[in-house]
């Protein structure tokens, strides 16, 4: 998987223009693809698009569910922890030398470099397992928040006691139908814009989430609160206090979810200066930002709300008016996700795009590219492979998420089993490995105690996303919208 797919034939020529001294070399990098023009502003963009998701609507219940004390510690916690551990992913991306050595332009490739073996199926089972259910959770997001403006206009017209129902699945089928046509840009460099556009919209909606918060609790009224969120016999019994409390680390850890595509992103970069430090720059800048919104909102949403905050603080209906603004809210929601959808799709079309070249590197159907003109736009290259297989994977994950709509569970599992394999376990491996770190030494404990308290927060939430799960899927016909 590659940030520009071309076929060995094209890398070679442009390897060939630049050791013979072409003039056009100045438009190569010298690995023999197009100069890269990605800057710290393009990264940061790339990272806030990734992380300030679906997962900042969620924080206001999984604050609930931890309480005044817990809930902002496992929020700074999870921060540090992705910020330390994406430091030590950023040195991999070129090897041996995090300055000069080779590039690697994925994730697996690093683990390839950097680690072997059995290892490499493993990252590429987790982390493009991961990706695609990054999609499906985007696209139930999404949904809800378009199916949230129908409700809030109905509810506006008719009362907030009005019985006002919205279907998820067409507006699904709108945001499945947007991301086909998206799908067909050709590569991750080219979607820049896409998350500019998105990463200003987070902003706009955690905004919005977090002055209405405010102007609820400025407003008065009573909402339970404690040091320790829901109580247990009271809000809750003993048991689902527990399993609530591990799905609630797993929406936090999703709400960090962007080791995935930080390779990628390095991949954007130009290589002056050196690609690793610009990116953990970028990395400090995506991580502190999105920190801050999340404090502010999870800790605002639950002053709001108390004990009874909903799954998605600006669809679950806590806040009426102004209805205009939270339809604002709810449009900025489904926007920003167009554009992350892509951030995390791109990768899979890419690797799934060289693998078909390497296997079939004479199939017209997989090389051969088609001007296509449009009248007042530009001439688009389009592929018919790329056409068949984008489209066809942007149906699944629609359909699937049609299938099973709960987003809170949902978000909850994707957190727990990507963030212990994905943000923890490889970078530490391959930081170890490649520093040459003695076995049993200080740094090697601490690290490996590290992983080993990660995989345990990881397999409780898992658990407690799949009881919430199991628990909701009992009482569900599929495609039909949970009430």
């Amino acid at each position: 998987m590659a940030l520009e797919l071309q076929s060995n034939a094209t890398i070679f020529r442009n390897m060939d223009a630049i050791e013979s001294g072409n003039d056009s070399r100045k438009n190569f990098d010298d690995d023999g693809r197009e100069k890269r023009t990605g800057t710290l502003l393009t990264a940061s963009a790339h990272i806030i698009t990734a992380v300030i998701g679906s997962g900042v609507l969620s924080l206001a219940w999984a604050i609930a569910q931890l309480g005044w004390i817990a809930g902002p510690i496992a929020l700074m916690i999870f921060s540090t922890i992705t910020w330390f551990m994406s430091t030590l992913l950023a040195d991999c991306y070129r090897s041996p030398d995090p300055v000069t050595g080779k590039r690697n332009y994925t994730y697996m490739e690093v683990v390839r470099a950097n680690l072997g073996g059995i290892k490499i199926q493993l990252c590429g089972i987790a982390q493009y397992g991961n990706l695609i259910g990054v999609t499906i959770g985007y696209t139930i997001t999404a949904s809800i928040s378009m199916a949230a403006i129908q409700r809030s206009n109905c509810f506006h017209r008719n009362g907030h006691d009005a019985k006002c129902y919205a279907s998820n699945n067409a507006f699904m089928m709108i945001f499945a139908s947007i991301q086909i046509v998206l799908s067909q840009i050709p590569n991750f460099h080219e979607i820049w814009f896409l998350s500019i556009i998105a990463a200003l919209m987070s902003f706009a909606y955690s905004s919005i989430g977090l002055g209405l918060s405010i102007a609820k609790v400025a407003g008065g009224g009573h909402v339970r609160t404690s040091l320790t969120g829901v109580t247990a016999g009271v809000d809750v019994s003993g048991t689902e206090k527990v399993w609530r409390t591990f799905q609630a680390l797993g929406d936090i850890a999703f709400a960090y979810a962007f080791s995935t595509v930080l390779i990628e992103i390095q991949a954007t970069l130009k290589s002056t200066p050196p690609e690793n430090k610009v990116m953990k720059k970028a990395t400090f800048i995506g991580v502190t930002t999105t920190t801050i919104f999340y404090m502010l909102c999870g800790c605002a949403g639950y002053a709001a709300f108390g004990n009874d905050a909903p799954g998605n603080f600006l669809t679950g209906f806590g806040f009426y008016e102004p209805f205009w603004l939270v339809d604002l809210a709810n449009v900025c929601i489904a926007i920003h996700l167009i554009g992350a959808y892509q951030v995390f799709c791109q990768p899979i079309f890419q690797f799934v795009e060289m693998r078909a070249h390497h296997r079939w590197p004479e199939s017209r159907f997989l090389t051969a590219e088609h001007a296509v003109n449009f009248p007042l736009l530009r001439s688009v290259s389009v592929n018919f492979f790329r056409l068949v297989w984008r489209t066809g994977f942007v149906i699944l994950t629609a359909v699937i998420a049609m299938i099973f709509p709960f987003f809170n569970d949902f978000v909850a599992l994707l957190g727990a089993c990507g963030f212990w394999p994905l943000t923890v376990y490889f970078p530490t491996e391959m930081y170890l490995a490649h520093h040459r770190i003695k076995r049993f030494s200080a740094t090697w404990t601490w690290l490996k105690v590290l992983s080993g308290v990660c995989l345990i927060v990881s397999v409780a939430a898992a658990a407690g996303s799949i009881q919430g799960l199991a628990k909701h899927v009992v009482a569900y016909k599929p495609f039909q919208t949970p009430h």
